[in-house]
């Protein structure tokens, strides 16, 4: 349409753009029904509760009253609740750079141009699809002290000189054990994105610094680090918050123990929540969970503004 016939016609183009509007919400209403029934309203509810004691099972000699801020003192002061807290941090501090690392570093290695290269991405990525619980199942019997494949592999290779380990009851071994497993089974899904983002960045890039004689090292620092760094920024948050999330894999090969060494903060809410039945408590966990991930996000939306600023 010229520049007159719009002059002409302003009604009309209004029309189009709140037809356009109207489509656009159209398509976005069920993710947002969904995300406002499943997200915004059981938090709200949490969070109106969080100022209660409200207990799972209804006791007519304990009725639910509003204690104020109680319980928010009281989980500041809760020794197990910071040792939870501890454990994610501690967690996520070697999980997520270990992780970004060797996804990566596969993702370099299944973006070459090699025979039956699909079926090493299939093998990379096949854990990611594999349930949480099944995994931990088969990984809880490779750690077992006596016949686990992990002792029997550490006994052969060191001469009879290592393990046996009690790798799961051992205060010092237990989440360390769990990282190894939480790598293992996630870092197929950072290798996909890393992948796609090495698939994007230009060859022309790679042939011009070929020609003014980069080696790959080179290559590998100046353009291939640089153009993935939005995708390292998404990848390094969204582990960060997964790593926040850890529960699954705790609850079924240690419950949180030995002696709390593997209880997060997830693992506790649903302790005092479903156990303990003090679901006031258990939200108020829930609130300060939330509000670990609202920074994460805020930390991720502050990176992509300076990302597009620079640009």
């Amino acid at each position: 349409m010229s520049q007159n016939e719009q002059d002409k016609n302003p009604i009309s183009i209004n029309e189009m753009e709140k037809r356009e509007i109207r489509i656009a919400w159209g398509f976005a209403f069920p993710a947002i029904l969904l995300l406002a029934v499943f997200l915004l309203i059981p938090f709200i509810i949490a969070f109106g509760i969080s100022f209660t004691n409200q207990r799972l099972i209804t006791n007519p000699n304990l009725p639910t009253q509003f204690i104020g801020l109680r319980n928010y003192i009281r989980l500041i002061n809760d020794f197990d609740f910071l040792q939870a807290l501890k454990n994610n941090f501690y967690f996520a501090v070697v999980v997520v750079p270990l992780q970004t690392f060797f996804a990566l570093l596969l993702a370099i290695l299944v973006n070459q141009k090699l025979r039956f290269i699909n079926l090493f991405r299939t093998i990379y990525f096949s854990p990611v699809v594999t349930t949480m619980v099944v995994v931990a199942i088969i990984w809880y019997f490779l750690y077992n002290p006596g016949e686990g494949f992990i002792n029997q592999v550490l006994h052969v290779i060191s001469f009879g000189k290592l393990g046996p380990y009690r790798w799961l009851n051992d205060t010092r071994l237990a989440m360390p054990a769990i990282i190894i497993l939480s790598i293992w089974q996630g870092v197929g899904f950072q290798m996909i994105i890393y992948l796609a983002g090495l698939q994007s960045i230009p060859e022309e890039l790679y042939e011009a610094s070929h020609v003014d004689g980069a080696n790959l090292w080179q290559q590998f620092f100046y353009i291939t680090i640089p153009q993935l760094r939005n995708t390292t920024i998404f990848v390094v948050i969204s582990t960060t918050i997964l790593a926040f999330k850890l529960f699954t894999q705790v609850w079924v090969m240690t419950r949180g123990g030995p002696q709390g060494a593997t209880r997060t903060a997830i693992v506790y809410l649903y302790e005092q929540g479903f156990q303990t039945l003090r679901v006031g408590y258990a939200s108020t966990i829930a609130v300060l969970f939330f509000l670990i991930v609202l920074c994460v996000s805020l930390i991720q939306r502050v990176y992509l503004k300076e990302e597009r600023a620079v640009k």
